[in-house]
């Protein structure tokens, strides 16, 4: 376990558009920084994810300098989006959870609308340090995320990913694999591990950082999305509905919370402390 490191890190400016590989990124209490700051809601102020929409699969947003965004997408001219003006909020249902957030401009929803052919609004969490506790049932007193699923990060290993698709190369779909690593849009990817070791970690430590491991990560239809053509097939949930079934859920990677604030990089060491 001494050789264990830090393959990859992925951002997600944007919550279900594509995800950016970064050399190195800044841990918030609540994610990497830059992660799921934004979201996508319907009319009815519920969170739009490729869940709904796989094309979010192919648009892109790259941040610029202030927090602000330049989105790009198949068949529309780029957009640049800035922050928000602080103000009155609206109120962005992320699959129960109530959270307030504050909207992007008049330009942006129509944008997001015309790439998706249906009314959509674009949000920015403000802040982040207040707006949204991560479920008390895996929390620490004032434990907060962003727009993401639950969590302030989802780490996986190459070594499970691996296992996996042998795994999907004896089952019925075999054709499918093997898969990608994007199809889970992990934060951190790390390789060096044994397979599943994952599965009985508490806590880490990625360089400099420590990491509370909340709990595995529940998986849905978004992991037979294929993230660059944006098609859906059975796999992996029909080899993990198989293999990886636990506590009524579907399981690939674990959520991790930041113990404390600093920067990690590809290549750091990644070691298990509980």
């Amino acid at each position: 376990m001494g050789n264990a490191e830090l393959q990859s890190i992925h951002v997600h400016p944007v919550k279900a558009f594509r995800a950016l590989s970064v050399r190195e990124a800044v841990v918030e209490p609540w994610g990497l920084a830059g992660d799921r700051r934004w979201v996508l809601i319907d009319d009815g102020g519920k969170v739009v994810t490729q869940r709904q929409q796989p094309r979010l699969a192919l648009a892109a947003a790259e941040p610029l300098p202030g927090g602000g965004l330049r989105l790009s997408a198949p068949g529309l001219d780029p957009l640049e989006v800035a922050v928000p003006e602080p103000g009155d909020t609206v109120t962005v249902d992320v699959f129960g959870d109530k959270v307030e957030g504050v909207l992007a401009d008049t330009a942006a929803h129509a944008w997001c609308g015309a790439y998706l052919g249906t009314g959509a609004r674009l949000v920015h969490m403000d802040d982040p340090a207040t707006r949204r506790p991560v479920d008390p049932d895996y929390a620490l007193p004032g434990e907060t995320v962003s727009f993401a699923d639950g969590f302030p990060l989802l780490v996986t290993t190459t070594a499970s990913l691996d296992a996996l698709n042998a795994l999907v190369a004896k089952g019925d779909h075999a054709h499918e694999g093997p898969l990608p690593m994007n199809r889970f849009r992990p934060n951190l990817v790390v390789a060096g591990t044994a397979a599943w070791a994952e599965d009985d970690w508490t806590r880490i430590a990625v360089g400099e950082v420590e990491f509370r491991v909340a709990k595995v990560c529940g998986r849905c239809v978004v992991t037979t999305t294929d993230q660059h053509s944006a098609t859906r097939g059975k796999e992996p949930l029909h080899t993990l509905g198989r293999h990886r079934h636990m506590n009524g859920s579907l399981v690939f990677g674990q959520n991790l919370v930041p113990l404390g604030p600093g920067t990690i990089r590809v290549g750091d060491p990644v070691r298990i402390l509980g």
